[in-house]
């Protein structure tokens, strides 16, 4: 993987530096983040507060309190509750295939900003629930508002981010959605201790504070210069949006990459169905496979039945609340030390790592379960705790890895034509998957037991040797200059094809640029003579 002459000076030759403009433009739309993240954290804890269940779900609370003949590993094995918890992910599946559409054709902040408003109005009816159909119509419209600004928020931090801070930039996403499970998992547990049974709508209803802040916030964001230019040509904007973010006069080479990209993206009319043509297919793969990995690290497990899995394991409602803000810190932590290092140590070296670590994890996990933790009785106190200490390990693993780099990647890869589609399958697998595993995994856990985890394990090992062998390092490497990693790569360049198959844009009308295309034409014919 031959890139270094690619990436060598941060950004081939682009200029600037991160401008406050930037950096409070990231921090507005990023902060979408934390709706995704305050979601998966408050489902899991109220999913674990008696008055909620006992008022919703009877027959799980009754089952938890009174049935000694149920085994412990399937005190929480409800259809019902895991329709309430996976509902969301089909409802945002649904809906981030139609925000690809939006997001081409109106822009990133137009997404953000239909996400943000119908996610406030799912909130409304979260608080105000009194049967379960109100608390389902709640998860049905997050699920529509989740699947608006996930798939434009990733896209417009890579678009706004220079090359050479766009993995840190990116990764504040993911920083978000951290940051809005602890904040959840906080809340559970202060109004966990409301006396009257009614703290849980508290949690639910807050989720419209941060809905609330992205979309006011999103009506002043600026669109990102690429969509500037896709939009209506405008080079004379798209010039000075770029001196505005990246502080220089020096934007020139950049909005030249920016224009050719344009023109390819304007010859694509329908992108999801191009996805499928051979010269994506190096995205269409990793588009598709990365979120998928992400997903089946059991991660979700952690993020949104954590509560329920440590009350499952002996601790009280009010330590297995506390348990889960204590593993949401470490991940915190993680994912500031991520966004410091992943333009340092590249891409690869962060997932190889965290994928060692997530795989040792999962098996202590199952081992400990499986020695230890019987279906009836308890378990001893210092085991659950070594569990949770194992559970941090894990949490820390995926939060300076998988979690960020999953959207990170996928955004950076796709070229402008098929941007919004990529990331689009990016996002729909995501929620495919929480749907499937929130559906099962009470279940799996049921049936399965300890076994669980050394699943999961297993298709940690795989992922990561995935990356091993087919996910070319990406960092500092523009995105419009991307397409030559697959170029490069030992696999990849035998299905992209050669260089002179790719459409290329419109000849500009006047002679020079026809020679000088005829010349880049010439060179990269003799490029793929030689390889």
């Amino acid at each position: 993987m031959a890139i270094g002459a690619f990436v060598e000076g941060g950004g081939a030759g682009y200029s600037g530096r991160v401008t406050p403009f930037v950096v409070l433009s990231c921090i507005v739309a990023g902060s979408g983040g934390i709706l995704f993240g305050y979601d998966l954290g408050v489902s899991g804890g109220v999913t674990s507060m008696e008055p909620f269940l006992k008022k919703f779900f009877p027959d799980v609370y009754h089952q938890m309190k009174g049935d000694k003949n149920v085994s412990n590993y399937c005190r929480f094995d409800s259809e019902l509750l895991t329709v309430f918890t996976s509902s969301l992910y089909i409802a945002g599946l649904v809906a981030t295939l139609c925000a690809s559409s939006v997001t081409r054709r109106f822009g990133r902040r137009a997404s953000i900003l239909i996400g943000g408003s119908v996610f406030v109005a799912g909130s409304v009816f979260g608080g105000a629930a009194v049967n379960i159909y109100m608390l389902l119509l709640n998860r049905i419209l997050l699920g529509i508002g989740l699947g608006f600004t996930n798939q434009s928020i990733p896209l417009y931090l890579s678009e706004m981010a220079p090359p050479q801070h766009r993995g840190a930039i990116n990764n504040g996403f993911e920083l978000c959605i951290s940051i809005g499970i602890l904040i959840a998992n906080l809340i559970n547990y202060g109004v966990d201790k409301i006396e009257g049974g009614w703290g849980w709508r508290i949690s639910l209803s807050l989720a419209a504070v941060p809905a609330a802040f992205l979309t006011v916030g999103a009506v002043f964001l600026p669109e990102t210069p690429s969509f500037v230019i896709q939009r209506g040509g405008d080079v004379d904007e798209a010039r000075a949006l770029l001196r505005r973010l990246r502080g220089t006069d020096g934007v020139q080479k950049e909005l030249d990459d920016l224009v050719a990209a344009s023109e390819v993206s304007k010859t694509i009319r329908h992108p999801l169905r191009n996805m499928l043509r051979r010269r994506y297919r190096p995205q269409l793969v990793i588009a598709v496979l990365v979120p998928f990995f992400n997903q089946v690290t059991g991660i979700n497990v952690i993020n949104f039945y954590a509560p329920v899995m440590f009350r499952t394991i002996g601790l009280r409602e009010s330590a297995s609340l506390m348990s889960a803000v204590v593993t949401r810190v470490c991940a915190t932590v993680a994912n500031v030390v991520a966004m410091a290092v992943v333009d340092r140590f590249g891409r690869r070296k962060l997932l190889l790592v965290g994928g060692v670590q997530m795989v040792v994890s999962q098996v202590m996990v199952g081992a400990i379960l499986a020695s230890k933790f019987k279906e009836h009785g308890g378990m001893e106190k210092e085991y659950a705790y070594l569990v949770l200490t194992v559970m941090c390990v894990f949490v820390a693993g995926f939060a300076w890895s998988w979690g960020p780099l999953t959207y990170l990647v996928p955004a950076e890869i796709c070229p402008l034509e098929v941007r919004s589609a990529g990331q689009s399958i990016v996002i729909a697998v995501i929620f495919l998957l929480t749907f499937v595993i929130g559906q099962t995994f009470l279940a799996m856990l049921c049936h399965l037991k300890f076994a669980t985890f050394f699943l999961f394990g297993g298709w940690v090992c795989t992922m990561t040797l995935f990356v091993f062998f087919f996910l070319p390092e990406t960092k500092q490497l523009p995105m419009e200059q991307m397409d030559q990693l697959w170029r490069t790569h030992w696999f990849w360049k035998r299905i992209v094809g050669p260089l002179q198959s790719q459409p290329q844009p419109a000849p500009a009308p006047a002679a020079a640029s026809s020679s000088l295309e005829l010349q880049q034409q010439h060179q990269q014919a003799s490029s793929h003579r030689s390889q």
